[in-house]
């Protein structure tokens, strides 16, 4: 296509609409802008001392880190927790790649658990069968790695107590998660470790960046430690043990702030869009929304929702081809890590339920800057591709 004619189709189509985008304000350029006139440029600073006090108090914990991303957040809790090579981590299985990666990170071997229904996240029951079963064998876990899906917490009444009966220590993967609770009590704050993501997609974003929370001030020592080249302070330069370069600028944490300051209006927008969505597309035959599980409240980072071909005539994929067909960004929920390659001979617990969820899943645009008309024309090629789809079929 020449750039004249995809040029023409845009515009015939309408300006693009992205599945979560960044959603800047004044306030994060004036931010950044102080913290570069500071000249407070290389990594650490003022602003990322500040955006982890900050963070802390938001989110209900003791300590946290600022970290490059939340892949570097796993990794170090993962280090801290004490997994070494060799070890075993039971992980969930409907997860991203990087939850499972940063278990290889360190040279240990993940176990994959199924879903529930009711939360879509780590099953506890099967996770208490693989916890008694490595008991049993004299062989625990050496940590669980449970993993907040699509912004909601899982089921950590019973996770918890599950881990602390078999002293496994828990790490609570919240990349996706951030404003969401569960029982009152603010996701990331479950577990020995918890993580969060700032990437560009998230509910905030510094860019790419991440952070570590825990309770334990000896822990999060530990990590920052780790975080800064493992730097033994001295008078020159000394290493005893292998660090890495994973901590977060001073310009990214002066963003942080200032989208942390909007957190509670953002996650109020895609509340928001989700019950928008539920409203005009729940009364499709075949459509259902993820639910909320019992006590919790999602940040709702993804308005994901259910199809049932068999009485829609009408895939998940197809829809994700006619939205993009009309310059409209959706995907499907994650594959579980059982059905990648990469994971596919790793042992697991169950699977059926991971495998449903995505096989009938679609997230649909849900950025809390989309507007109202950008909202009205996902949901209008939604409708229209399910009723023609249904009107065809059944002709």
């Amino acid at each position: 296509m020449t750039m004249q004619k995809a040029s023409s189709a845009a515009t015939a189509t309408g300006d693009r609409i992205y599945l979560s985008p960044p959603h800047m304000s004044d306030a994060e350029l004036e931010m950044l802008t102080a913290a570069f006139r500071s000249n407070w440029i290389a990594p650490l600073g003022p602003e990322v001392d500040a955006f982890e006090r900050q963070f802390a108090e938001k989110v209900g914990v003791n300590h946290a880190v600022a970290v490059s991303s939340g892949t570097a957040a796993l990794h170090l809790s993962l280090l801290a927790a004490g997994v070494k090579p060799g070890d075993e981590v039971v992980v969930s299985t409907l997860t991203f790649v990087a939850s499972v990666n940063a278990i290889r990170y360190c040279g240990a071997n993940p176990v994959l658990i199924d879903s529930d229904r009711a939360s879509w996240n780590m099953d506890p029951a099967l996770l208490e069968d693989e916890l008694k079963r490595a008991d049993g064998a004299g062989r625990r876990p050496a940590a669980v790695l449970a993993v907040d899906i699509l912004g909601q917490c899982a089921d950590y009444a019973a996770i918890c107590a599950i881990c602390d009966k078999y002293g496994v220590p828990l790490v609570e993967d919240a990349a996706e998660a951030l404003g969401a609770t569960l029982h009152g009590r603010h996701a990331g704050g479950f577990g020995a470790f918890g993580a969060f993501s700032f990437n560009g997609n998230k509910i905030i974003t510094t860019s790419g960046g991440g952070m570590l929370v825990t309770a334990d001030g000896k822990l999060a020592e530990r990590c920052r430690y780790l975080a800064s080249q493992a730097k033994v302070p001295a008078e020159h330069y000394q290493h005893e043990e292998v660090g890495f370069n994973y901590r977060l600028s001073n310009l990214l944490a002066a963003i942080g702030r200032a989208q942390l300051q909007r957190l509670d209006n953002l996650v109020d927008r895609r509340r928001q869009i989700f019950a928008n969505y539920q409203r005009q597309l729940e009364g499709l035959p075949g459509v259902e929304f993820m639910p909320e599980f019992a006590g919790s409240r999602s940040n709702r980072w993804l308005t994901a929702v259910l199809i049932d071909e068999t009485r829609l005539r009408c895939s998940p994929l197809d829809l994700c081809r006619a939205l993009s067909a009309v310059n409209i960004e959706a995907r499907p929920v994650w594959k579980p890590m059982h059905r990648q390659p990469l994971y596919a001979s790793a042992r697991r617990r169950g699977g059926a339920v991971a495998d449903q969820l995505c096989r009938r899943g679609l997230c649909l645009p849900s950025g809390s800057s989309l507007t109202a008309a950008q909202q009205q024309r996902v949901i209008d090629v939604v409708r229209t591709t399910i009723l023609s789809a249904t009107k065809r079929r059944a002709g």
